[in-house]
């Protein structure tokens, strides 16, 4: 944003009245210190990553450009959740994401026991060339979601019903059975949201090694 749109935007929100030359001393002052915040380093180990890229469309050189956003949120050994870091980049791509967790090994980031994200482009091949021993595991949350896009809303309760029984299932067994019933029941009806679990089946199989605590975690 321009000092002149942070003008206009802490006017509408807040009724405040800034100068232009007070919001750049500002800024000029916060700079150095979102610098250095985003060098600062990091733990050894953390139990968890969730890593995701954001789609934002940005003003730059006179016109509107996509620019993606990665997200990395860690979660360390104390339980406790902390943002790693953000990028801004031209697009998502598996040269992206060897970037964000390069980035995070040279701040000192030796050893990530899971990492989970969307079904990102790239992401599983750069997570084995920089931390081949994490373990990778999808998204569920995302796999529920793009199912529910293809589902009317009159049978949305009964879907989830029995997509739960997949996500909620106590082993890997009873993961493929529910899927297998998924399957049965709606791929009439739904084709695209029982494909959305077929595909994506192989990338949250992983989970059901973990405890009911981890995987609700994950």
């Amino acid at each position: 944003m321009t000092v002149r749109e942070i003008q206009d935007h802490l006017q509408q929100i807040y009724g405040m009245d800034l100068s232009p030359q007070s919001i750049s001393n500002i800024t000029d002052r916060i700079l150095p210190v979102i610098e250095e915040w985003r060098n600062r380093p990091l733990q050894e180990i953390y139990t968890m990553l969730f890593i995701d890229g954001i789609q934002y469309k940005v003003r730059e050189d006179g016109g509107i450009k996509s620019k993606t956003l990665y997200s990395v949120i860690g979660i360390n050994l104390e339980g406790k959740k902390e943002i790693l870091g953000l990028w801004i980049m031209e697009r998502e791509d598996a040269k992206g994401w060897l970037r964000v967790l390069g980035d995070l090994k040279n701040r000192g980031v030796k050893e990530i026991l899971i990492i989970t994200s969307d079904d990102l482009p790239g992401v599983e091949e750069a997570i084995r060339a920089v931390y081949p021993d994490a373990e990778y595991q999808g998204c569920v949350v995302h796999l529920i979601r793009n199912s529910l896009k293809y589902v009317s809303y009159k049978d949305r309760k009964e879907f989830i019903r029995d997509m739960k029984e997949i996500y909620k299932a106590p082993n890997e067994e009873g993961a493929l059975a529910a899927l297998q019933r998924l399957e049965e029941k709606w791929t009439e009806k739904y084709p695209l949201a029982v494909k959305v679990w077929q595909r994506g089946f192989e990338r949250i199989r992983r989970m059901y090694r973990f405890t009911p605590e981890i995987r609700r975690l994950i």
